[in-house]
């Protein structure tokens, strides 16, 4: 028995009823979206999209690291995407810790992540802030690509948009 056994079968029943085979990989809806990994995020469910209609980057603390700029530009360049939205959430756990805090949590575990930034976010309204400046400013992405920020509220599932 594996365990990934549920997700093959689940998998299964999917593949009978699949009919996405012709949609082309670019984003349909020309939107990029960067959100947390946090498993309460539905990304197309709460923008109203379907598959096909944006690029989703998915991270912890929806946080606009270097490889999620580097996926802006192969989307923004290679795959329909004319704007982007950055959307962190409310009851965030990468607001809830420090990175000093999830190294002394792997060191009881002993393993050594000091090599590691996890981009942790101690204020989130300035984190969101910042990565919308860094989005703006960079001198990879067009000058003119519509950037916003909302945070998503996991308890009333609306958007809170942030002016920059």
């Amino acid at each position: 028995m594996s365990e990934f056994d549920d997700v093959l079968a689940a998998n299964a029943d999917y593949a009978r009823e699949f009919a996405s085979s012709g949609l082309t990989g670019r984003a349909a809806r020309g939107l990029a979206v960067v959100t947390c990994m946090d498993s309460r995020i539905d990304p197309l469910g709460l923008l109203g999209l379907s598959s096909g209609d944006a690029k989703i980057l998915r991270n912890a603390g929806a946080r606009v690291t270097d490889d999620v700029l580097r996926t802006l530009v192969l989307a923004v360049y290679l795959l329909g995407v004319e704007r982007v939205l950055v959307m962190p959430h409310t009851d965030c756990g990468m607001a809830k810790v420090t990175d000093a805090d999830v190294h002394d949590l792997t060191q009881l575990r002993g393993v050594d992540t000091r090599s590691l930034e996890f981009h942790t976010v101690p204020d989130q309204d300035a984190a969101l802030r910042h990565d919308l400046t860094r989005i703006r400013t960079s001198p990879f992405l067009p000058k003119d690509l519509p950037v916003g920020g909302a945070i998503y509220d996991v308890r009333t599932g609306r958007l809170l948009p942030v002016a920059l």
